[in-house]
């Protein structure tokens, strides 16, 4: 074994991304009278949010924000601009999956951790304060200017082990925006499925494991 460093997804990895955006979502259009469900939220924003993050670099908050308006009109919720900061200002307060830090903190004991996310700074560092574990660097979205599955990110990570991928491995829960671009790019990779999905094409992780848990348990740690 010759990582150094275990890097991370935080949202959807660490932070339980869906339920945040879906209770988001509910509470906003709930004020305009409408009820919305969960599960067509969701998949809304999955559609949306790749294509949002596919043009020209922008901060992250205006990229939620559009893509707030983009799902609001999929979803028949007549959103106004106005109105379409919500997803930031909550976002802050999105809960921590309960595995996260117990999982985190043994693996610590081993490994340098890192977080690769594609976020604006300030809004990381107020979730980081949520987690409550001191990671040793972060590299977000506000930093490559690019958001995953781009290889910014990675490419900056591998950067900062002095160009020796060995040193890093990954985990995170989205095969297109974290698994296959850092596979790619020659990076042992961890999928860590919480949503049981099923992988049909890409290429294999070096593992796959139900939950940060089950990571640290697969480390050793």
């Amino acid at each position: 074994m010759t990582w150094e460093t275990v890097t991370f997804d935080c949202y959807g990895t660490l932070v339980d991304w869906d339920g945040g955006i879906a209770e988001a979502f509910l509470k906003s259009a709930a004020e305009d009278g409408l009820a919305l469900e969960p599960a067509e939220v969701i998949a809304a924003y999955h559609v949306v949010e790749p294509k949002v993050q596919a043009g020209p670099y922008r901060r992250y908050r205006d990229m939620l924000a559009e893509t707030a308006l983009r799902v609001a009109e999929r979803l028949g919720w007549p959103l106004t601009p106005g109105r379409a900061d919500f997803l930031a200002s909550c976002l802050p307060d999105w809960p921590v999956f309960p595995d996260t830090r117990p999982a985190l903190e043994r693996i610590k004991s081993r490994f340098k951790i890192a977080i690769l996310s594609n976020i604006d700074d300030d809004l990381l560092a107020a979730t980081l304060q949520r987690i409550g574990v001191d990671f040793d660097w972060a590299i977000t979205a506000e930093q490559t200017r690019s958001y995953k599955p781009a290889p910014g990110h990675f490419r900056e990570a591998i950067r900062r082990v002095g160009g020796q991928r060995e040193r890093l491995l990954h985990a995170a829960q989205s095969l297109f925006h974290d698994i296959r671009p850092a596979c790619e790019l020659g990076l042992s990779a961890i999928w860590v499925n919480r949503k049981a999905e099923v992988r049909v094409d890409g290429p294999p992780p070096l593992c796959e494991v139900v939950d940060l848990t089950g990571l640290a348990d697969w480390l050793g740690v």
